[in-house]
């Protein structure tokens, strides 16, 4: 039976491609990004080791959510280099790299992060 939220089923196919490709490991995690239509959340996954390395949300920042990708991919970025890792692979989780999914992805390139 089809669920009726055809735009979902698209990105999980989509998702389901992606992750086909890309893989994180510790000296190179993999940065997966998920747009709600309130929030946005970004965490570095170990796939090796199938674990979390750092996450961080916009849940409980003031502001647009224009703002609230900015502050999500400084503050993932900051997170990250505390821990040692510079270079990420950046997995899009299936939406389109534009709008605050760029936005998020711009602002860790700008923290300092390299994928």
């Amino acid at each position: 039976m089809k669920s009726k939220n055809i735009k979902t089923e698209k990105r999980m196919r989509l998702k389901k491609k992606i992750r086909m490709r890309i893989s994180g490991d510790s000296a190179r995690p993999r940065l997966a990004v998920f747009r709600s239509n309130k929030f946005i959340y970004a965490q570095a996954i170990d796939d090796s080791k199938q674990a979390t390395i750092v996450a961080a949300s916009d849940a409980t920042e003031k502001g647009t959510k224009v703002a609230g990708a900015e502050f999500v991919g400084k503050t993932i970025a900051k997170l990250l280099k505390d821990k040692g890792i510079t270079t990420v692979v950046f997995d899009r989780g299936g939406f389109r790299y534009a709008g605050r999914v760029k936005i998020l992805a711009d602002a860790a390139r700008a923290a300092g992060l390299n994928f």
